[in-house]
C-alpha cells in the first residue's frame, strides 16, 4: 500500500475546496417536509445509538423491492440507483442497458435497438473498449460477458427483459471485498420482480427512426412485445416471462478506400463513392455501408422461489436467449450503366483501386444462449446470515457464417466460414455468511470459484447460407478460472463515525489454451497468479445535513482468455497474442461530500485511479517488423470530480430534477513499448461527461419527461491520432436530447410516447449511433 500514501495530502486539499465552493450554496434547512421524503438511514447508517434522535440520510440511492440488492449497502461509499417507476416514468427504455442511461458518469455504447454484441458500459476510468472493468449482475448472477475486453464482449443485456426490473443499483469503484478486480469501474445489479400476489403484465412497442450517414437514407423500424405472468401460493412463487424484439438497425459499419492507395492504370470507372476525410485526417472514399442489422430476439425466463422459513428462501431462475441476426449490405458504386459494382479493379477520380471481394459484404448468426441460477439465502434478524448461489451460462448454439463470394452472387449462397463458439460459456460459485456482532457491527465473508470457457472454431463451407463445416480453418481457446476468499468489516463507531476495513485473496489460473490455424495447432503452458486486495471506507457525519465518505481500493483485473489467446499461426509460431500478459493492478480512492437539502441531495465526489500494465491492443514499435496486439501499458494515472444532486419538488410540487456532470483527466503516463502514446488521454475516456433529467407530473395522470446528455472530447487510439472524431471510426462529442410522455390511466392502462435524439444529432463512437427516434408503447398491468 505504499503507493497510494501520496494520494492523501491531494484529497484532503480537494476536500477544502469541495467544502469551500459547495458550502457557498444558498440551500434551505431541512423542513416538516424532508422528514416526511427522507428515507430512516439504513445499512452502515445505521442503527442509532441509544438515546440518539433517528439519523436520516440521503447519501446513497437505496430502494425498497421484493428483493434486497446483491450490492454490499453498508459500505460507506457511492452507490447509486434507478427505480422501476422511475424507468418506467422518465426513460425510453427498449433495452435493459437504457436504465442506465442517465445515471452520473455511466455511458452505455448502444448503437442500435437490439444491439446485442458492441452495447460496452464505460464508467468513470473507463472507456467502452473495456468491458472487462465492470460487472453487471441480475439478481447476484453474473451477466459480465468475462471471456474477453472489448466491443464485442458486452454484457448479456437480452436475459434481462426492462419490463421485469424492479430497480438497478450501482456500485461505483472496487471498494468491496466481496467482488474481483472486473469491479475496478462500477458492479451493477438488476433486482427484478418476485411477486407476493397474483399479477400479470403485457406491452407492445413501436420504434422508428430516419437515419441519413453517406449515402444511406432509410428508415428503420423495431418492435417489441413483452408478457409476463405471476403468482405466489403461501411459500411457493413463480415468474413467467417471455418477450420478442424485432429490429432493424441503420448502417453500423462502412467500406472505405484510402485516396494514397490510388494507383495509375486503367479500370472501369465508377460513381457514387462519398469522398470525406478519416480520423486520422487523411482523405478517403466511402465506398458502402455493411452491418445493417435485422435482428430477431426471444427471451423467456422462469424464475421459482420458495421459503422454506419465513428468513430462508431457495430460488432457481431458468433463462433463454435466441437470436437471429442478417448483417446486410449495400454499395455506393455504379458503373457506366447504372449497375451496382460489389468488388474488382474500379476507377475512381482518375484513380485506380481493387475492391476486395468481402469488403462490401453479408453475414449471418443464429445463436441460443441459456442460463441458470440457484441461490439459498438466508436474510433474518439473528446473527448469523449467509447465501450459497451458483450460475450457469452455455452457448448453446452460436454459428456465425460469412461468404467468400462477392455480392450479388453471396445472396443465393457460395462458398464461405462458418465461425461456431458452442462450449462456450461460464460457471460461477459463491458461498458468503454474515455475522452481526452487535447491532453496530457487522463482518461479511465468503468465497468464489468462477470458470470462463471460450472455444470458437472457423471452418470453410461450400454453402456460407445453408452448408455445414467441411474444412478447418482456424481455432482457438483456453479456461480461466478464478478463486477468491474475502473479509470485510463494517462498523458504526458512534454517531458520527462509521467505516469499513476489508480484503481479498485471489488465485487466477489460465490453462488449455491453444491456438490452430488449418493444419497446426499451438497450445500454451498453464499459468497461475495470485493477488491480494485491500479496502477501506469511512464516513464522518457531524450533523445531519451533510457528511464526508473517504474509500479507496486495489483492484487486481487478470487477461481474459481471448486476451490471452486469441491470435493467428504465421510459420508455426504465433504472431499476435502473448500468453503471459501481467493482469492490471488499479489502485481506486474518492473522496464525497454530501448534503442533504431540503428538495433532495447534492453530492460532490473526488476520483482518483492509477493502473499498472493496463491492457490495450497497440503497436510494439521495440520489435522488427512491429507487432499490434493485446500488451501491457505501465502506467495510467485518473484524477476527476464528479458532481450529482436529486431534487424533488424543484420551483413547484411536481418537478423533479436529477443532474451530474463529471470531469476526468485520465493520461498515459508511461508506455514503453508505445512512446507516442506517453502523455496523451486515454482512449474513449472524455473530459466531460453530463446529464440532466426534469419530470413533471401535472396530474395524477400525466408524466413529461425531458432529458440532456452530454459527452465531450474523446479518442479511439492511445497515441490520440485521431483527431478527427465526426467520420467512421471516429469518436465525437455529442449533445442529445430526449422527451417522453406518459399517460396512466388507471391502475391497469397506460401509455407513453418518446423520442430520443430530438435534435437528430449525428455521432459517433467508431460507429453512428442512432438519429431520431420516435417510440411508442402501450401496457396493461394487473
Amino acid at each position: 500500500m505504499a503507493r497510494v500514501a501520496p494520494l492523501f495530502p491531494r484529497l484532503s486539499a480537494l476536500t477544502v475546496l469541495m467544502l469551500t465552493a459547495l458550502a457557498a450554496a444558498d440551500v434551505r434547512a431541512a423542513s416538516d417536509r424532508v422528514a416526511s421524503t427522507a428515507k430512516p438511514a439504513t445499512g452502515a447508517d445505521t442503527p442509532p445509538l441509544p438515546g440518539a434522535k433517528p439519523e436520516f440520510t440521503l447519501d446513497r440511492v437505496l430502494v425498497r423491492g421484493l428483493q434486497a440488492t446483491s450490492l454490499p449497502t453498508r459500505i460507506p461509499t457511492t452507490v447509486e440507483g434507478v427505480t422501476r417507476d422511475e424507468i418506467v416514468d422518465r426513460i425510453n427504455a427498449t433495452d435493459a442497458q437504457d436504465a442506465l442511461k442517465y445515471l452520473p458518469s455511466l455511458l452505455v455504447r448502444k448503437r442500435y435497438i437490439g444491439d446485442y454484441d458492441h452495447a460496452v458500459l464505460a464508467t468513470r476510468a473507463s472507456g467502452t473498449g473495456n468491458s472487462a472493468r465492470s460487472l453487471v449482475y441480475a439478481d447476484g448472477v453474473l451477466l459480465s460477458n468475462l471471456l474477453g475486453n472489448g466491443a464485442t464482449f458486452a454484457p448479456r443485456w437480452g436475459l434481462v427483459n426492462p419490463e421485469e426490473i424492479e430497480r438497478v443499483d450501482v456500485l461505483y469503484g472496487p471498494f468491496s471485498a466481496a467482488y474481483s478486480g472486473n469491479s475496478v469501474g462500477a458492479v451493477v445489479d438488476y433486482v427484478t420482480r418476485m411477486p407476493e400476489r397474483f399479477e400479470a403484465h403485457a406491452k407492445v412497442g413501436y420504434s422508428t427512426q430516419r437515419s441519413k450517414v453517406y449515402a444511406s437514407d432509410g428508415r428503420f423500424d423495431a418492435t417489441t412485445a413483452t408478457a409476463s405472468i405471476g403468482d405466489r401460493w403461501g411459500r411457493f412463487a413463480a415468474w413467467l416471462s417471455v418477450s420478442r424484439l424485432d429490429s432493424r438497425s441503420q448502417p453500423i459499419t462502412f467500406a472505405t478506400l484510402l485516396a494514397e492507395n490510388g494507383r495509375s492504370g486503367a479500370a472501369p470507372e465508377v460513381q457514387g463513392a462519398v469522398f470525406d476525410i478519416n480520423p486520422a485526417g487523411k482523405p478517403w472514399y466511402v465506398v458502402g455501408a455493411t452491418n445493417r442489422v435485422d435482428t430477431a430476439q426471444t427471451q423467456a425466463k422462469l424464475k421459482l422461489g420458495y421459503d422454506i422459513a419465513p428468513d430462508l428462501r431457495l430460488s432457481y431462475v431458468f433463462g433463454a436467449w435466441n437470436n437471429d441476426a442478417f448483417r446486410d449490405a449495400e454499395t455506393y458504386l455504379r458503373d457506366g450503366s447504372g449497375a451496382p459494382v460489389y468488388s474488382g479493379d474500379v476507377s475512381i477520380d482518375g484513380r485506380r483501386f481493387t475492391l476486395a471481394a468481402t469488403a462490401i459484404s453479408l453475414q449471418k448468426a443464429a445463436l441460443a444462449h441459456r442460463l441458470h441460477g440457484v441461490s439459498l439465502k438466508r436474510q433474518g434478524k439473528d446473527r448469523w446470515n449467509y447465501a450459497l448461489a451458483a450460475s450457469r451460462y452455455d452457448y448453446s448454439r452460436d454459428l456465425v457464417r460469412s461468404p467468400s463470394v462477392a455480392l450479388p452472387l453471396a445472396r443465393d449462397g457460395g462458398a464461405g466460414r462458418i465461425a461456431d463458439a458452442h462450449g462456450t460459456g461460464w460457471r460461477t460459485l459463491d458461498a458468503r455468511a454474515t455475522w452481526r456482532a452487535s447491532a453496530m457491527h457487522t463482518v461479511e465473508f465468503g468465497l468464489q470459484d468462477e470458470v470462463f470457457d471460450l472455444r470458437t472454431r472457423v471452418c470453410g463451407t461450400s454453402d456460407w447460407l445453408r452448408g455445414g463445416a467441411e474444412t478447418p480453418v482456424s481455432a482457438f481457446g483456453g479456461t480461466t478460472g478464478l478463486r477468491g476468499v474475502f473479509a470485510q468489516d463494517t462498523w458504526k463507531m458512534n454517531a458520527r463515525w462509521s467505516g469499513m476495513l476489508g480484503a481479498r485473496a485471489e488465485r487466477w489460473s489460465a490453462r488449455d489454451g491453444y491456438i490452430a490455424d488449418a493444419t497446426h495447432t499451438l497450445g500454451f503452458a498453464r499459468r497461475t497468479e495470485r493477488a491480494i486486495s485491500p479496502k477501506a471506507a469511512i464516513r464522518y457525519a457531524p450533523g445531519g445535513d451533510w457528511s464526508i465518505k473517504g474509500s479507496i481500493g486495489r483492484a487486481v483485473r487478470f487477461p481474459t482468455v481471448s486476451e490471452l489467446y486469441q491470435g493467428s499461426i504465421a510459420t508455426n509460431a504465433v504472431v499476435n497474442n502473448d500468453p503471459g500478459l501481467e493482469p492490471e493492478r488499479s489502485v481506486t480512492s474518492e473522496l464525497s461530500w454530501v448534503r442533504n437539502v431540503a428538495l433532495g441531495k447534492v453530492r460532490a465526489t473526488y476520483f482518483h485511479e492509477r493502473t499498472r500494465d493496463a491492457l490495450y491492443s497497440q503497436t510494439n514499435v521495440l520489435v522488427t517488423p512491429s507487432v499490434t496486439s493485446i500488451q501491457n501499458v505501465e502506467s495510467i494515472r485518473t484524477d476527476g470530480f464528479e458532481l450529482a444532486t436529486e431534487l424533488t419538488g424543484v420551483g413547484i410540487e411536481a418537478l423533479d430534477v436529477t443532474a451530474s456532470a463529471t470531469f476526468t483527466d485520465s493520461i498515459v503516463e508511461k508506455n514503453s513499448r508505445f512512446p507516442a502514446s506517453v502523455g496523451r488521454w486515454q482512449p474513449r475516456v472524455p473530459r466531460w461527461r453530463a446529464n440532466l433529467v426534469a419530470t413533471y407530473h401535472p396530474g395524477e395522470h400525466w408524466s413529461m419527461t425531458g432529458a440532456v446528455r452530454y459527452s465531450g472530447r474523446q479518442f479511439n487510439t492511445l497515441d490520440n491520432s485521431d483527431r478527427r472524431g465526426d467520420t467512421y471510426t471516429g469518436t465525437s462529442p455529442f449533445l442529445v436530447a430526449d422527451l417522453r410522455l406518459r399517460y396512466r390511466r388507471d391502475a391497469h392502462l397506460s401509455a407513453a410516447l418518446g423520442i430520443d435524439n430530438v435534435n437528430n444529432a449525428t455521432y459517433w463512437n467508431f460507429h453512428p449511433y442512432n438519429q431520431r427516434t420516435w417510440s411508442m408503447e402501450a401496457r396493461y398491468d394487473y
